[in-house]
Parts: C-alpha cells; structure tokens; sequence
C-alpha cells in the first residue's frame, strides 16, 4: 500500500516531519526459512524484496508446495542462523558461511551459502509457481526426517523469478516467499505480570516463534495508544535510492497520514 509505505520510508530518515515520532523501532525480526523460527537483529539492509535474507528459504513436499506453520506446526521449532555480520552492507559470503538450521531431536545442519547448487522446477507458494534453487540431499534428508515425510529445502531463485505484490496497492514491487508483502510493521504491545507490575517477553517471544498480523490483536485500545499491524512497501526498494539504505532498532516512526480504512490507503 503505497501509503502505508511512506511509513517505512519515514524509518530510513525520509519522514521529513518537524514533528516528534509517533514511535520508535523496537525490535526487528527476519524470518531466513519461510514458517521457521525468526532472529531478532539490530539492524537490516533494505533490498527490492525487503529485508536481507527475510523468506530466501522455504520447505517444500514431494509435489513442490510450499510448508508453513498451519499445516506443519513442528516448523515453530526449528531455530534458524546466518553469519552475524551478513546484515552488513558490504558482506559477501565466503566458503566458511553457512545458514545454521537447528530443531529438537536432530543434528545441526549447516548449508552452504556460496554453494552454486541446481535450479528445480514447479516449485509454488500461495498463488505465485515457478523454479528455485534447490539445497541438495543433505538439507532435503534433514527436513524430511524432522517433519516424517518428503520433503525439500529451495531458496528463491531472483536471477530469473518474480514475485509482484498485488499490483493493485503496489504497483511494482516484489516479494519472494513471504506471504504478499515484503515488511509487517507491528505493534509492541508488552504483557504486564498483574501481580508484581513487570512487562513481560511478549509479543517478541512469539514473533521469534511466527509471524502473524493476527498474534496481537486487541479486544479494546486503551486511549493515548498507537497500534500498527500494516502489511507495507517501501518505495526506496524500486530505486537506487534504496541502496545502503538500512532500518535499525532505535529509528524513529512517523505518521504521515491517517486514512479510515484499508480501502482508501490502496492506491
């Protein structure tokens, strides 16, 4: 939504208001393996597909259908990890860099991520079917053993792909396999223990665990509160403009406009 985007473009420096923030970043999560455990970083690169390494990866059945969590619930489980220092601009990865893929009862599998590896076909998620890479026995053995049936692990493959977000709230922009749109902003709306008054570790606990617009919900908003739960765009990614371009715990979150409904922020 292209207004919604301008929100996101409001984190990189773009917001351009004399105004104080409405509210700051408090947490970022990328999710490397579609409907795997999330990572909690401190910052991440912006690219024309949202952030770094956010969905490259997905689990797929004999058919070449894409897992997630509503039908494989076991996914929650497995923890997930990329080299510390591939949120950094100028990274590139070596012989010695590997996505870490961890769950209960298996070994740590590490798969290369310089590793030229074969392209595979009829490869689908939701609406969108086409060719990916494919990760090799090694990976397609682990998962397969893990979940009790066929399965393999893909990455995207954006040399030949194209994933559009639905053109008619975004025109132009690309996603790979999240679901629709390449950023969710969320509300941080922390539990309290009613009993000694301490916050508690929600919601990060569970967006470490899965992402959902519908995780936090809210029955009632308490006046002088501000909630987001926006599927976003961010229009720095369709230009070179958006090179460098990088969000970080701690940016400040402005509103630029206010519409009434979902509906009149579609362009």
């Amino acid at each position: 939504m292209e207004k919604a985007a301008s929100m996101l473009a409001s984190f990189l420096g773009g917001g351009g208001s004399p105004e104080p923030p409405t509210a700051t970043v408090s947490s970022i999560f990328i999710y490397p393996i579609k409907s795997c455990r999330g990572i909690s970083v401190p910052h991440a690169p912006i690219t024309s597909t949202g952030f770094r390494w956010d969905r490259q990866w997905m689990v797929v059945n004999s058919n070449g259908r894409a897992y997630t969590q509503r039908g494989e619930p076991k996914l929650a489980l497995v923890e997930v990890e990329v080299p510390a220092d591939s949120f950094n601009e100028d990274w590139e990865p070596t012989e010695n860099s590997y996505l870490v893929i961890r769950a209960p009862g298996m070994d740590t599998l590490k798969v290369p991520l310089n590793r030229k590896c074969a392209v595979t076909h009829g490869i689908s998620v939701w609406e969108w079917s086409g060719a990916a890479f494919d990760e090799g026995s090694e990976a397609s053995e682990w998962f397969s053993n893990y979940l009790g049936k066929p399965s393999r692990l893909v990455r995207f493959n954006a040399t030949s792909e194209i994933r559009a977000v639905d053109p008619k709230y975004a025109q132009g922009h690309k996603t790979m396999f999240s679901d629709q749109y390449p950023f969710l902003l969320i509300s941080q709306v922390p539990t309290i223990n009613q009993e000694n008054g301490i916050a508690g570790v929600e919601p990060t606990e569970t967006l470490m665990k899965f992402r959902s617009d519908h995780a936090l919900h809210l029955k009632g908003k308490p006046q002088g509160k501000v909630y987001f739960g926006q599927n976003l765009v961010c229009r720095e990614s369709l230009s070179a403009q958006g090179k460098g371009k990088i969000v970080k715990v701690g940016d400040p979150v402005y509103v630029l406009e206010e519409v009434s409904s979902s509906a009149d922020a579609a362009i």
